[in-house]
């Protein structure tokens, strides 16, 4: 499985949007926009996994889409440092 970083999301977009948008390229296992915990907002960037395969796929297909205005940055997530 692979886990991709999409950035420079639309402040509109939920986790119902960023599933649909990656729909059409293959089976996805989970999508998630990553909120502010006080205020519930959009932070402007999100979580999907899927296949390797579809993620492949879904990374070379919609890096710098145009989306409401905004050109997506989509790539392999790094895995997270310890604080």
């Amino acid at each position: 499985m692979k886990k991709i970083y999409v950035g420079n999301l639309p402040w509109s977009i939920g986790d119902v949007e960023l599933e649909e948008l990656f729909a059409p390229l293959g089976s996805i296992h989970s999508a998630k926009v990553i909120t502010d915990r006080d205020t519930g907002r959009s932070r402007g960037f999100g979580f999907v996994e899927m296949d390797d395969e579809a993620g492949d796929k879904a990374i070379a297909e919609l890096n710098g889409k145009d989306m409401e205005g905004r050109q997506l940055r989509i790539n392999e997530a790094n895995e997270r440092r310890r604080r």
